[in-house]
């Protein structure tokens, strides 16, 4: 993940410790909402200014509400950003990293709600910030990629100046299996399904056999998702790929889509001028500085195409 956003967050749930330490006293009712601004048909409320001003002052940031404001159209200008390049962030994937963080603090899950709705910050109000830094962090590194910063040549020759040699990466061959369920039926039929995909996946013995097997089931999609190397993959997907074993598939999931998993045809470790680049520009994208300066520079292009209305 993008180093600044770890690094606020570490910042966020030190500060909710202390809060919690020092017993915070209840924020009282909020005022009537309304719209200040509309970012690319995205509101930003009053309601919500108030909940980030909060947030700052949880932070120990300096910025009243004018500043708030400015971080707020920051967020949907990246929100909106998210929507056009279909980066959806679901809500298992938000709700498992809002518990991962109360964990890592040792907070429980509704202790976390308690401080965040004691300091006037919110939970809903967090957990969508959460979720654009989260998609923001997929964006900044697929721009990245794009970017084509320097190209393979550039890249395997100023490892080798520095006396290094070519890094290697896993190469996977991997299939995608999708049990799809309609949103209208979801709370009707998600579980089925599930138990379903689990069944399919505990029988999965390579990719060869998986549309056999997919056979007679109804909306199930198998897709060959063809060659893909380490620093490619999906970071929801990453870790339990690279833990399976060629041959068998991940667990399977929910998803927006339904449920998944993910089936390792094969693996092999590779070397060549297209993985330096990868790994290069992997680890270049990781820097706190480099990562802040593409943020800045995404961010104003953003801002400079986007319809901004103040009311």
């Amino acid at each position: 993940m993008i180093a600044t956003r770890k690094r606020i967050a570490a910042a966020v749930f030190t500060l909710l410790i202390a809060a919690a330490s020092l017993g915070v006293l209840p924020v009282g009712p909020a005022a009537a909402s309304e719209i200040r601004y509309v970012v690319n048909g995205i509101p930003v409320t009053s309601y919500d200014i108030e909940r980030r001003a909060a947030f700052f002052r949880l932070q120990r940031r300096s910025g009243g509400a004018k500043q708030a404001a400015e971080d707020l159209i920051e967020q949907a200008l990246r929100s909106a950003e998210m929507k056009r390049a279909r980066v959806n962030i679901t809500e298992r994937q938000v709700d498992d990293a809002y518990a991962r963080f109360a964990a890592s603090n040792k907070l429980k899950p509704a202790q976390m709600d308690q401080i965040l709705s004691q300091t006037g910050v919110t939970k809903g109000h967090f957990k969508e910030f959460i979720r654009v830094q989260m998609g923001w962090s997929q964006l900044l590194q697929a721009k990245y990629r794009q970017s084509g910063a320097l190209s393979e040549q550039d890249v395997v020759r100023k490892m080798l100046q520095k006396g290094g040699t070519k890094p290697t990466a896993t190469e996977f061959m991997l299939q995608q299996v999708i049990f799809v369920v309609p949103a209208a039926e979801r709370k009707s039929t998600l579980a089925k399904r599930k138990r379903e995909a689990e069944a399919m996946r505990a029988r999965f013995a390579g990719c060869n056999q998986t549309r056999e097997f997919a056979k007679g089931l109804i909306d199930v999609s198998v897709r060959d998702l063809g060659r893909v190397l380490s620093p490619e993959l999906p970071p929801e997907w990453a870790d339990a790929i690279k833990s399976t074993k060629p041959g068998s598939a991940t667990i399977a999931r929910e998803t927006d889509r339904g449920v998944e998993f993910i089936g390792v045809c094969s693996s092999r470790e590779v070397s060549d001028d297209r993985v330096a680049q990868m790994v290069f520009q992997s680890e270049a994208a990781k820097d706190s500085n480099e990562a802040d300066e593409l943020s800045k520079k995404y961010t104003e292009e953003l801002r400079k195409k986007a319809k901004i209305t103040q009311r």
